[in-house]
Protein backbone atom coordinates (compact mmCIF):
# COMPACT_ATOMS: atom_id res chain seq x y z
CA UNK A 1 0.00 0.00 0.00
CA UNK A 2 1.22 3.37 -0.65
CA UNK A 3 1.82 6.04 1.82
CA UNK A 4 -0.18 9.26 2.46
CA UNK A 5 -2.62 8.82 -0.07
CA UNK A 6 -5.31 7.27 2.31
CA UNK A 7 -7.63 10.00 4.35
CA UNK A 8 -7.29 9.73 8.25
CA UNK A 9 -9.58 6.97 9.55
CA UNK A 10 -11.66 7.73 12.74
CA UNK A 11 -12.10 4.63 14.39
CA UNK A 12 -15.23 6.25 16.77
CA UNK A 13 -16.41 8.98 14.55
CA UNK A 14 -19.62 10.43 15.89
CA UNK A 15 -23.52 10.14 13.79
CA UNK A 16 -25.67 12.50 14.99
CA UNK A 17 -29.74 12.35 13.53
CA UNK A 18 -32.02 15.23 13.70
CA UNK A 19 -34.44 13.57 15.74
CA UNK A 20 -31.59 13.79 18.72
CA UNK A 21 -29.91 9.83 18.43
CA UNK A 22 -26.34 9.75 18.30
CA UNK A 23 -23.78 6.70 17.69
CA UNK A 24 -20.69 6.10 17.04
CA UNK A 25 -19.51 4.08 13.84
CA UNK A 26 -15.98 4.05 12.01
CA UNK A 27 -15.27 6.79 9.39
CA UNK A 28 -13.21 9.13 7.34
CA UNK A 29 -15.81 11.88 8.74
CA UNK A 30 -15.14 12.97 12.61
CA UNK A 31 -18.32 13.88 13.27
CA UNK A 32 -21.47 12.66 10.60
CA UNK A 33 -24.89 14.26 10.96
CA UNK A 34 -27.80 12.89 9.08
CA UNK A 35 -31.55 13.84 8.66
CA UNK A 36 -33.20 9.90 9.36
CA UNK A 37 -32.34 7.20 11.10
CA UNK A 38 -33.88 3.57 12.33
CA UNK A 39 -35.00 5.68 15.80
CA UNK A 40 -37.27 8.31 13.67
CA UNK A 41 -37.50 6.54 9.87
CA UNK A 42 -41.58 5.93 9.17
CA UNK A 43 -40.85 2.44 8.38
CA UNK A 44 -39.55 1.25 11.78
CA UNK A 45 -41.51 3.70 13.69
CA UNK A 46 -45.02 2.96 12.26
CA UNK A 47 -45.72 6.52 12.40
CA UNK A 48 -45.41 9.26 9.57
CA UNK A 49 -43.28 12.53 10.83
CA UNK A 50 -41.87 15.16 8.29
CA UNK A 51 -38.60 16.23 8.82
CA UNK A 52 -38.59 19.59 7.14
CA UNK A 53 -34.56 20.82 7.02
CA UNK A 54 -35.22 23.62 4.63
CA UNK A 55 -38.61 24.31 5.28
CA UNK A 56 -40.58 23.07 2.06
CA UNK A 57 -42.88 21.85 3.84
CA UNK A 58 -44.26 25.16 5.31
CA UNK A 59 -43.77 27.18 2.35
CA UNK A 60 -45.99 24.27 0.62
CA UNK A 61 -48.74 24.57 3.25
CA UNK A 62 -48.65 28.39 2.85
CA UNK A 63 -49.20 28.11 -1.02
CA UNK A 64 -51.69 25.75 -0.74
CA UNK A 65 -53.28 28.21 2.07
CA UNK A 66 -52.94 31.19 0.00
CA UNK A 67 -54.56 29.60 -3.02
CA UNK A 68 -57.62 28.42 -1.03
CA UNK A 69 -58.03 31.85 -0.04
CA UNK A 70 -57.99 33.41 -3.52
CA UNK A 71 -60.26 30.97 -5.00
CA UNK A 72 -62.57 31.54 -1.82
CA UNK A 73 -62.65 35.35 -2.44
CA UNK A 74 -62.89 34.94 -6.37
CA UNK A 75 -65.73 32.55 -5.23
CA UNK A 76 -67.40 36.03 -3.20
CA UNK A 77 -66.18 38.02 -6.03
CA UNK A 78 -68.56 36.14 -8.63
CA UNK A 79 -71.53 35.37 -6.25
CA UNK A 80 -71.86 40.04 -5.54
CA UNK A 81 -71.32 40.01 -9.22
CA UNK A 82 -74.55 37.83 -9.80
CA UNK A 83 -75.88 39.26 -6.79
CA UNK A 84 -75.85 42.95 -8.53
CA UNK A 85 -77.11 41.37 -11.98
CA UNK A 86 -79.97 39.89 -10.67
CA UNK A 87 -80.81 42.89 -8.45
CA UNK A 88 -80.15 44.83 -11.64
CA UNK A 89 -82.70 43.03 -13.73
CA UNK A 90 -85.23 42.93 -11.23
CA UNK A 91 -85.64 46.62 -11.00
CA UNK A 92 -85.89 46.51 -14.91
CA UNK A 93 -89.40 47.31 -16.66
CA UNK A 94 -91.17 44.54 -18.13
CA UNK A 95 -90.64 45.73 -21.53
CA UNK A 96 -87.02 44.07 -21.67
CA UNK A 97 -88.79 40.82 -21.65
CA UNK A 98 -90.13 41.70 -25.09
CA UNK A 99 -93.16 40.68 -24.44
CA UNK A 100 -96.31 41.45 -26.88
CA UNK A 101 -98.04 44.21 -26.25
CA UNK A 102 -100.83 42.57 -25.57
CA UNK A 103 -99.31 40.70 -22.62
CA UNK A 104 -97.18 43.90 -21.76
CA UNK A 105 -100.65 46.06 -21.13
CA UNK A 106 -102.02 43.09 -19.10
CA UNK A 107 -99.31 42.98 -16.68
CA UNK A 108 -99.12 46.79 -16.62
CA UNK A 109 -102.67 46.63 -15.86
CA UNK A 110 -102.40 44.10 -12.99
CA UNK A 111 -99.98 46.42 -10.95
CA UNK A 112 -96.61 44.77 -12.46
CA UNK A 113 -94.25 47.12 -13.65
CA UNK A 114 -90.75 45.79 -13.22
CA UNK A 115 -89.61 42.33 -13.75
CA UNK A 116 -89.36 42.03 -9.92
CA UNK A 117 -93.10 42.23 -9.62
CA UNK A 118 -93.82 39.69 -12.09
CA UNK A 119 -91.57 37.28 -10.46
CA UNK A 120 -93.55 38.18 -6.88
CA UNK A 121 -96.51 37.60 -8.64
CA UNK A 122 -95.09 34.37 -9.85
CA UNK A 123 -93.90 32.73 -6.66
CA UNK A 124 -97.64 32.92 -5.61
CA UNK A 125 -98.19 30.41 -7.96
CA UNK A 126 -99.16 29.77 -11.62
CA UNK A 127 -102.81 30.29 -10.44
CA UNK A 128 -101.77 34.03 -9.44
CA UNK A 129 -100.69 34.80 -13.26
CA UNK A 130 -103.97 32.84 -14.16
CA UNK A 131 -106.06 35.33 -12.22
CA UNK A 132 -105.48 38.25 -14.48
CA UNK A 133 -108.12 38.55 -16.99
CA UNK A 134 -107.07 37.93 -20.25
CA UNK A 135 -103.67 36.05 -19.92
CA UNK A 136 -103.67 32.72 -21.82
CA UNK A 137 -101.56 29.82 -21.13
CA UNK A 138 -99.77 30.26 -23.92
CA UNK A 139 -99.09 33.98 -22.59
CA UNK A 140 -97.99 32.64 -19.40
CA UNK A 141 -95.10 29.83 -20.77
CA UNK A 142 -93.81 32.77 -23.04
CA UNK A 143 -93.25 34.55 -20.30
CA UNK A 144 -91.53 31.77 -17.97
CA UNK A 145 -89.52 31.19 -21.07
CA UNK A 146 -88.29 34.96 -21.37
CA UNK A 147 -87.25 34.57 -17.53
CA UNK A 148 -85.68 31.26 -17.98
CA UNK A 149 -83.56 32.82 -20.86
CA UNK A 150 -82.35 35.62 -18.27
CA UNK A 151 -81.49 32.98 -15.81
CA UNK A 152 -84.16 34.38 -13.58
CA UNK A 153 -86.18 30.74 -12.77
CA UNK A 154 -85.40 27.63 -12.94
CA UNK A 155 -87.89 25.90 -14.52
Amino acid sequence: MKEGIHPKYYPNARVVCSCGATWTTGSTVELIRTDVCSNCHPFFTGEQRIIDTAGQVDRYHKRVKQRDLHEAEEKARLELALRKRREALLRQQIEALDLGDRVHRLLVDAGMVTIGDLLKKMEEGEAALQSIEGLSARSIREIKERLQMLGLTSE
